[in-house]
């Protein structure tokens, strides 16, 4: 709303803002922030997907006694982790500028790992295998959070 308290507060935060850019850094001041904050690993992220759905996968076959329902979260797991793999394979090798097209390799690679599914999951519980595609998927996340945190210096 015009005028409103909300609207006021957003217009002297924005005036409040500087508006020059920030000065470029240099070479030794590039290479500490790098140091400080590292990259995140697409080996680490793969391993993550692959760890934790065949964690999750053992304890849910255990939890019910029902190793269709093991196999369907691995599997499901498996689809999302196995195209992860190859488009990090791809990256890593140098692919960087056909990013869209390795992503769309991936998403195109999970659904038909997904669609084949009933014919190679035997018993297939689709809620497990679901279960197993969301607990790949959040991977991303929590390795993005794991491996982000700045590095103290010793000053």
């Amino acid at each position: 709303m015009p005028g409103s308290k909300q609207n006021d507060n957003i217009a002297a935060f924005a005036d409040s803002q500087d508006d020059s850019p920030a000065p470029p850094l240099t070479a030794e001041q590039a290479q500490a922030l790098r140091r400080q904050m590292p990259q995140v690993s697409p080996w680490a992220i793969v391993g993550g997907q692959v760890g934790a759905g065949l964690l999750a996968a053992l304890a849910a076959g255990a939890w019910f006694g029902n190793p269709a329902i093991g196999g369907s979260l691995a599997y499901g797991a498996l689809a999302v982790a196995v195209p992860a793999g190859l488009m990090a394979r791809a990256l890593s090798r140098g692919a960087g500028s056909w990013f869209l097209l390795w992503e769309l390799v991936k998403l195109g690679l999970t659904v038909a790992f997904l669609a084949a599914s009933p014919k190679l999951v035997p018993g297939l519980n689709w809620l497990a295998l679901l279960a197993g595609v969301v607990l790949a998927t959040k991977m991303y996340w929590v390795a993005l959070a794991w491996t982000r945190r700045p590095r103290r210096t010793g000053n």
